[in-house]
């Protein structure tokens, strides 16, 4: 197996017969299929990290919730405005709405998230003296903060690990045959039990950035894929190594990634600011 810690598209020379799961395949089989895919991932994305721009845990918060139903890359070129303007959840629940509607209208569903920053802000301010709490049973009762959300902030912000179920973990997983569930809250009690705690933020982390970079959801670039031998689905997706090197997305195709300020270790380019050329 090839990693590509440089960035660059990982190495697929030749197509790739699909693995046959067992209809029957027993809890220990799938234990060890699904981490050794872990432990290839891990090689492929060493510096896998969550792709929202944040300094702090209300920044995350608010970052994630304004993702909604849009890219992380919109949200990291909107949110610069909206810190500079409402730095604290005690500036945040002052904030006009209408004023804060305007800042952060590329998002989309602006009005329903405006509602959700407002309430959740004053929330802060008035039960959590105006700091994030680091418990899941906390979180959730913010506005507009779900279980989601919830382990996100959790993960990044205080170090307490917690599996993100979006709709990329949750393709992937399926694809994976780890689980048939759909419903997310299902999706990580199954996750949960096939890996340990400590794996579970940094696991989100690698299964989100392969399903943006190389499986996605139209159309897998299963020609391109480091892990093409242990998927059960290889095959839904293009097979030509050439013609599937040409669906990488973000660093692994050479181009920006969707963060305005990477990490140090990224190898890919940060993306623009809001407007730029």
């Amino acid at each position: 197996m090839t990693s590509s810690k440089t960035g660059t598209a990982p190495k697929v020379t030749k197509a790739v017969k699909a693995p046959k799961v067992p209809k029957g395949e027993s809890h220990l089989a799938l234990v060890r299929r699904a981490r050794r895919i872990n432990r290839e991932l891990a090689e492929v994305y060493p510096y896998a990290h969550p792709e929202l721009d944040f300094r702090n845990p209300f920044e995350l918060l608010v970052a994630t919730v304004l993702s909604a139903q849009t890219t992380d890359l919109r949200v990291n070129q909107t949110t610069p405005a909206l810190f500079a303007a409402y730095p604290t959840p005690e500036d945040m629940a002052a904030a006009v709405p209408e004023e804060m509607e305007e800042l952060i209208r590329p998002t989309g569903f602006f009005r329903a998230k405006t509602k959700s920053l407002l309430g959740l802000s004053a929330t802060l301010r008035d039960d959590f003296g105006g700091e994030v709490p680091g418990r899941l049973d906390d979180l959730v009762k913010l506005p507009g903060v779900g279980r989601k959300t919830a382990n996100v902030v959790l993960g990044n912000a205080f170090g307490v690990p917690g599996i993100t179920v979006d709709t990329h973990f949750g393709r992937l997983v399926r694809r994976w045959k780890w689980t048939d569930e759909e419903d997310p809250v299902k999706v990580e009690a199954v996750i949960a039990d096939i890996f340990p705690k400590s794996e579970w933020t940094m696991l989100s982390h690698r299964v989100i950035f392969h399903g943006r970079r190389i499986c996605h959801s139209r159309k897998p670039a299963c020609g391109a894929c480091p892990i093409a031998p242990l998927c059960p689905s290889y095959g839904e997706g293009e097979t030509d190594p050439e013609k599937a090197r040409k669906l990488l997305k973000y660093e692994m195709g050479g181009y920006p990634g969707q963060r305005l300020s990477p990490p140090p270790d990224f190898p890919g380019k940060p993306a623009p600011a809001l407007g730029a050329v």
